[in-house]
């Protein structure tokens, strides 16, 4: 299993909107670089739902249940998209700011690449990010 960020702006998409949608495509990625990630992401995998410019938090989890398909919303093909499935809110947000704070955070990919809307994230930091919001999986 691989585990991913996926961000967006709460005023597009937000959290409570995945929550009450439970399942939706995830679309609109033009960067390049988001892209090769999208073509990665694998059923099953678990994705980190980040608020972008509003809130700058992780707020909840998603699954994806569909793995790379063209994008809905565009003819070019060069553009895809992947399905997810809310799976739980956080107990606890986690802010941007205490991601650049913590030791082994600070260097997440997104943490780096900031205007990434989809960036990979490691084991050791998708664990990390669930102890501080003191969220659990089980």
């Amino acid at each position: 299993m691989n585990y991913w960020l996926i961000k967006s702006e709460p005023f597009k998409y937000s959290w409570d909107e995945m929550l009450k949608d439970d399942t939706t495509y995830w679309d609109g990625v033009r960067s390049y670089a988001a892209r090769i990630f999208l073509n990665e992401m694998k059923v099953g995998d678990l994705c980190l739902f980040y608020h972008s410019n509003e809130g700058k938090e992780i707020v909840g989890i998603t699954k994806v249940v569909k793995g790379s398909y063209q994008d809905p919303t565009t003819d070019d093909e060069r553009w895809v998209a992947v399905d997810v499935k809310a799976v739980k809110s956080l107990e606890r947000s986690v802010s941007l700011k205490e991601l650049k704070a913590d030791a082994i955070l600070k260097d997440m990919r997104f943490v780096r690449q900031s205007r990434l809307s989809v960036a990979p994230v490691s084991k050791k930091e998708f664990d990390k990010i669930l102890k501080i919001s003191e969220t659990s999986l089980k």
